[in-house]
This record gives C-alpha cells, sequence and structure tokens, in this order.
C-alpha cells in the first residue's frame, strides 16, 4: 500500500538489515505539528515513511471530520458502503475521503483492515513477549516494551506509531468541553480504555481469524491485551523514540564493525 522504497536495492543483504536495526524514527517526525513543507527524510531507515494508504488515509479522515463522532468505532456502519471502499484501495485506485463518507464507515474500514491482515500489525511470533509486559510494572514494563517495538518490521513500526498517534488524538477528545465563545463541544467518549478494548485483539492475535480455539484464546488473554495496548496508547512518544545514547552506542558500534553503513547515513543528511 503506498510503499517507496530508496535505494534500498543498491545495498547487500547485511547493510540493509543493520540499517533496519536503526529503524525507529527521528523525534522530530513524531511531532504532527512541524511544518508541512519541510520534505528532509529525518528516519534513519533507508525505506521511507511505510504506511499503507489505506490506514493513513482513514486516520486523516476521522482526525478532520470524526474526532467530535459520539461512539466512534462503537456505531454501527453501513457494510455495502464499508465493503466498496475496500474494493477500490483493493484494487489500487486513490480512494478520496472528504466530508460526504460517514465516519462510522471509515472507522469500520479501518477495523477491517486491522483485523484482517495477514499477520497482525504485531506479528504473531511476538504475541507472547508482549503479553508478558502486561505483568509488569512502571519504568520495566515500558522498557520491555520499548525493546519489543525495536523488533518490529519497519513497516509494522511505521504503521503503528501512526495509529498509536491517531487513537492519543482521539482519545484526547474523549471529553467534552468548551470552545472560545463558551459552546459546549461534545467529547466522543472513547477513552484510552474503550479504544484498547476496541483495537487491542485486532492488533495482537495469537491464532489467524477462524482457526480452532482462536476465539477462546484471545478471551484467555483479553485483559492482558488491553492493558498493553493502553500502555501503547498512553506512552508512544515515549516508546517510539530512540534516546541519545542508545543512537551513539548504535552508530560506535557500526563504526568498528560496518563503516560503510556510517557513510550511507552521512550521504542520507
Amino acid at each position: 500500500g503506498a510503499m517507496s522504497v530508496d535505494s534500498i536495492a543498491d545495498l547487500s543483504d547485511t547493510t540493509s538489515k543493520l540499517l533496519e536495526a536503526l529503524q525507529l524514527s527521528h523525534p522530530h517526525e513524531l511531532d504532527p505539528r512541524r511544518r508541512l513543507d519541510k520534505k528532509k527524510m529525518l528516519s534513519l531507515n533507508p525505506i521511507t515513511w511505510q504506511v499503507p494508504r489505506i490506514v493513513d488515509r482513514c486516520c486523516q479522515h476521522i482526525e478532520a471530520h470524526g474526532l467530535q463522532t459520539v461512539g466512534i468505532f462503537r456505531v454501527g456502519s453501513s457494510k455495502k458502503r464499508v465493503q466498496q471502499l475496500r474494493e477500490e484501495f483493493d484494487r489500487g485506485l486513490d480512494v478520496f475521503l472528504d466530508e460526504h463518507q460517514s465516519v462510522h464507515d471509515v472507522a469500520a474500514l479501518l477495523k477491517e483492515f486491522l483485523r484482517d491482515m495477514p499477520d497482525p500489525l504485531i506479528p504473531r511470533e511476538l504475541y507472547a513477549a508482549f503479553l508478558g509486559a502486561a505483568a509488569m510494572e512502571g519504568p520495566a514494563q515500558l522498557s520491555t516494551l520499548q525493546l519489543l517495538l525495536f523488533l518490529l518490521p519497519p513497516c509494522h513500526s511505521d504503521t503503528l506509531l501512526r495509529l498509536l498517534r491517531f487513537l492519543g488524538e482521539v482519545a484526547r477528545h474523549a471529553e467534552s468541553s468548551r470552545g472560545p465563545d463558551g459552546r459546549q463541544i461534545p467529547g466522543n467518549k472513547m477513552t484510552v480504555s474503550n479504544l484498547a478494548t476496541i483495537f487491542g485483539p485486532n492488533i495482537l492475535q495469537k491464532e489467524k481469524p477462524g482457526e480452532k480455539d482462536a476465539g477462546a484464546m484471545n478471551f484467555e488473554d483479553s485483559g492482558a491485551v488491553i492493558l498493553v495496548l493502553q500502555r501503547l496508547i498512553e506512552h508512544y512518544q515515549t516508546l517510539f523514540m530512540v534516546s541519545p545514547e542508545t543512537q551513539g552506542d548504535i552508530l560506535r558500534r557500526l563504526f568498528q564493525t560496518d563503516p560503510d553503513v556510517i557513510d550511507h547515513l552521512l550521504r542520507r543528511k
């Protein structure tokens, strides 16, 4: 879904894997308020921002038109319209979502896409490790989650960051507020806990949908799944930021073992 590749074909397998180890984004990329006219590639990952078009378009639409929609992700949608949008994206069309599309249809489309991915956003081989973090507390839990995020493939990492940033924005509009003119702005009622309950089973899946005992296993672990996704939503900015100390340590090691990688990164800057 709309992925661009930047000169990775010129790199050896070893070099590309080393560069993927540096996949997490530069801190400035986490700030959605950064100037839109800046086109610099700040990520150390040799492949550009890898978020499927359908995910980004759905998030953008709801951010623009649905943040005050009460019960977003819980109210029913039109199956016919959702299927039509899904087919248009599947055909590779440049689908334009505007204010005429139902927010509930777009929300359902986003949930369906995440649910039906061949491999979930958090790969199944990491399912048990992520759930193990639910039994931890405080800094140890966050450190463990960050190390596990380091293991995600670049496309999964970028897409998860986009989704978590979006869910954090939805949660910030959960409560009613008052505008500058004193008029009440309704909240969408979707707290972090509510969002984690809805999206957790779509992102963390132990078995493929339809496989034997898939529903029972998910139900058994549902509390841990919800807790893990809550922590990811609440702390995504910290979890997806590589500290200067860690970056420096990686660069020093690469300078000793793979100086060509350092040259490549410097050229990109």
